[in-house]
């Protein structure tokens, strides 16, 4: 018998507050089943289960909160099939919370996204259903720190540790775009507006393919040190509507061609700001990207993700003087800003992951 515990999505994650069951006991789980959604810091996310079998107990309400690491449901292996109940015990799993109210759907979407307990909200619609009307009437009485206040104190003390406990150091490097954006703007001379590729893919692929050149900055610390992972998961960062930040991961970036890393950054974009991030998504990311371009932002100088190791900030594109063959001309441009840990790597190692970002970027080709 397995146990579906309340999993980790982020080093700052002590606890998560369980808002709904996505299945229930007697239902069969593969590996990668969305079975919960948890409520954090960082927004709801989905959260797949790691076991093959059947749900045997829910453990743990919903609108509970507990800390990371508790059982919150208990699997039977399938072969146990027949001896599963068909119904949860009352004192181990007792009705959830939320299927006892009556809201629509629309009114449950809102709450979910304005952080609102429907189970505390009164409801005026016909036979006292919830409406929109009522959720957003509580979410304006609500005086209990808001949500992205949340956010904003959880990313302060992620970063307040990143940066006590691990030793920074910094390299940055401005680099001519000019080969790269003519490149890709033969890309999507024949595409419609919503298929083009923006600089945005070239980046987090350069540094996804570096990340695989030079591995021991695509890393986690364990605490006493950081083997390289045998995977590149790209962590971007995403800003939140109504304030926040998260740095969901597009898995196996290093595999992707330009276009799969466009769509996979438009899909976690939408996820992200729609509160429909998945547990791996949130808490397997190998290495961060972040980019303050589009806010006018010329260098980026970002902070380290634990348990990550290095992270990687792009500026704004700008037209400088460049000199070409000996000719000064005005070129495209983007500076490039690496952090990394002091206690895995070195100025020589970093230089060459940064190298290699720059190569990736000049020659977007470059197997």
């Amino acid at each position: 018998m397995g146990e579906f515990r309340m999993p980790s999505l982020g080093a700052d994650m002590a606890a998560g507050t369980l808002v709904a069951w996505r299945k229930q006991p007697g239902d069969v789980v593969h590996r990668g089943d969305i079975i919960a959604e948890v409520e954090t810091d960082k927004g709801v996310i989905e959260v797949e289960v790691f076991d093959e079998g059947v749900v045997e107990t829910l453990l743990v309400a919903v609108n509970a909160k507990v800390p990371v690491g508790t059982p919150l449901a208990s699997i039977a292996s399938a072969g146990s099939i027949a001896a599963v109940p068909s119904a949860p015990s009352p004192v181990q799993a007792p009705p959830p919370a939320a299927a006892r109210v009556h809201a629509t759907p629309l009114a449950r979407t809102v709450a979910k996204a304005l952080g609102v307990d429907v189970t505390k909200v009164h409801g005026t619609g016909d036979g006292g259903v919830i409406v929109r009307a009522d959720v957003d009437r509580a979410a304006a009485e609500v005086t209990s720190t808001p949500r992205p206040d949340r956010m904003r104190q959880a990313i302060a003390a992620a970063m307040t540790r990143s940066k006590r406990e691990i030793p920074h150091f910094y390299l940055a490097h401005t680099v001519d775009l000019g080969p790269a954006l003519t490149w890709l703007s033969a890309r999507n001379e024949a595409r419609s507006v919503t298929d083009r590729v923006l600089p945005g893919a070239l980046f987090v692929r350069a540094v996804a393919r570096a990340a695989r050149a030079v591995p021991e900055l695509n890393a986690h610390w364990t605490g006493e040190s950081a083997p390289p992972l045998p995977y590149v998961h790209v962590g971007v960062a995403v800003a939140l509507r109504g304030g926040g930040l998260v740095a969901p991961a597009i898995h196996d970036t290093d595999t992707l061609d330009v276009d799969g890393v466009m769509r996979a950054m438009a899909d976690l974009v939408d996820r992200a700001r729609g509160l429909k991030l998945t547990a791996t998504e949130m808490g397997e990311a190998t290495i961060t990207v972040t980019s303050l371009g589009d806010r006018g932002v010329e260098v980026n100088v970002p902070v380290i993700v634990p348990p990550q190791v290095a992270i990687v900030g792009f500026g704004k594109v700008v037209d400088r003087p460049w000199v070409v063959a000996g000719v000064v001309v005005p070129r495209p441009v983007v500076t490039i800003s690496l952090a990394a840990d002091h206690r895995v790597t070195d100025g020589h190692r970093a230089g060459r992951f940064l190298a290699s970002v720059v190569a990736f970027l000049e020659d977007p080709e470059k197997p």
